[in-house]
C-alpha cells in the first residue's frame, strides 16, 4: 500500500493523518472512505484524475448528481467502444486461428504471416 499511497498522495487524493517516525503514513477513518471511493471509482473504469474531479464534485456544495450522472454517460461510451474495440480484436484473432493447419511449418503459418504484413490486423 505504500507505493499506492504516495501515488495517491501526489495527486492530493488521499492524505496521511500523521506520520510514524519510522516514516510510515497514518490514515485515519475519512482517509478509509476516500480510498474505498478511489478503489470503487477505479474499478467501475474511471482514471485518477476523473476520481479526483469525483471527489471534489462530492465536497462541492454547488454540484448536482445530473453532473456525476453525466461523467458516469461518458465513462460508459467509453467502456463500450472499448468493448466493441475487443469484441473485434476477438473476431480477427478467432479468424486467423481458423486459418491456421496446426502441422504446416512457420514459413507457411498465416498467422506469422498476416503478422508480418505492412498493415495491421483487420478488426
Amino acid at each position: 500500500m505504500c507505493k499506492l499511497s504516495a501515488t495517491y498522495e501526489r495527486r492530493n487524493l488521499l492524505q496521511p493523518t500523521d506520520r510514524k517516525t519510522s516514516g510510515y503514513r497514518v490514515y485515519g477513518d475519512d482517509a478509509l472512505r476516500r480510498l474505498r471511493f478511489i478503489k470503487n471509482a477505479q474499478v467501475l473504469g474511471f482514471t485518477l484524475r476523473e476520481v479526483n474531479e469525483l471527489l471534489n464534485l462530492r465536497v462541492s456544495s454547488v454540484a448536482r448528481c445530473g453532473t456525476i450522472q453525466v461523467k458516469a454517460q461518458a465513462k460508459l461510451k467509453q467502456v463500450e467502444a472499448k468493448a466493441r474495440g475487443l469484441l473485434a480484436l476477438s473476431r480477427a484473432l478467432k479468424s486467423l486461428i481458423r486459418t491456421c493447419r496446426a502441422g504446416q511449418p512457420t514459413d507457411r503459418c498465416p498467422i506469422l504471416r498476416r503478422l508480418d504484413k505492412d498493415t495491421t490486423p483487420s478488426r
